[in-house]
């Protein structure tokens, strides 16, 4: 909301097709042809072509390509669901964060992430910033992409929620038995939260990277909100990184790829 509404600065435009208007380009700009062409009437065609991408990733794998991210990501995804019974009961004993819970419930953090893009949007178009509002169908671009394989997934593991283990249960067997209804999917792995907050952070952090301090705002705040899914037992440390991991790889290696 800051870079939208406070920062009239970051208003970067279109860089110049021409030579001539290439030299009076600002050297904070973008430069041209760094991220794919999007607009309303491409955006369906491109989101079908990052969900191609994604799930015949492991063509990719088949041919030898992205073996070392992709072992590193599941290595620590592993790591850390062996200690998820033995740390996650802690912040259900403590009380040190009802008023972090309190300002950042599932609710709030989600309205966040759907309200920056849609300010970008807005404040793009009154300002006649396409730049701005490229950035925000890139941002919803990305959110559906991570809308989409979060659920798939979710399905398909029916992890349990911390909050949903009653005090006496056990924490070390919590996949496979949450249902999943037609009119809800309330399981665990991955988190949602964490793959939209990082998956439109990374759009944002990347489209005003000359901005230094922007990556860091974006991806502490998308840290913060996936550490509150820890705090107030919707989901599993595990849960949220391995979320927080497809948010940024699908939507750097998707959304943002030059075509």
């Amino acid at each position: 909301m800051g870079i939208a509404f406070g920062c009239p600065s970051l208003r970067a435009q279109e860089a110049p097709q021409t030579v001539a208007a290439d030299a009076t380009t600002p050297q904070n700009s973008p430069p041209a042809g760094a991220d794919r062409e999007v607009s309303w009437r491409t955006l369906p065609r491109n989101f079908l072509q990052d969900q191609k991408d994604i799930w015949l990733f492991p063509v990719q794998l088949a041919k030898g390509r992205h073996w070392l991210p992709t072992l590193a990501v599941t290595g620590v995804t592993a790591a850390l669901i062996t200690p998820d019974p033995h740390d996650t009961p802690y912040f259900r004993r403590t009380s040190r964060f009802e008023g972090f819970n309190d300002a950042f419930s599932g609710r709030i953090t989600a309205a966040e992430m759907a309200i920056v893009p849609a300010a970008f949007l807005v404040v793009g178009h009154f300002r006649h910033d396409s730049y701005a509002e490229k950035t925000a169908l890139l941002a919803g671009e990305a959110y559906a992409n991570s809308a989409i394989v979060d659920i798939s997934m979710k399905v398909a593991t029916r992890r349990l929620r911390p909050s949903d283990i009653p005090p006496s249960g056990k924490f070390s067997d919590t996949f496979f038995h949450s249902h999943v209804s037609p009119t809800g999917i309330n399981t665990s792995f991955p988190s949602g939260h964490a793959a939209a907050a990082f998956a439109v952070a990374t759009v944002f952090s990347h489209r005003y990277r000359q901005h230094r301090w922007v990556p860091w705002m974006a991806y502490g705040v998308a840290s913060v909100i996936s550490f509150s899914r820890i705090t107030n037992q919707s989901h599993f440390p595990s849960d949220v990184f391995l979320g927080a991991a497809l948010g940024y790889t699908m939507t750097k290696f998707a959304v943002l790829r030059p075509r």
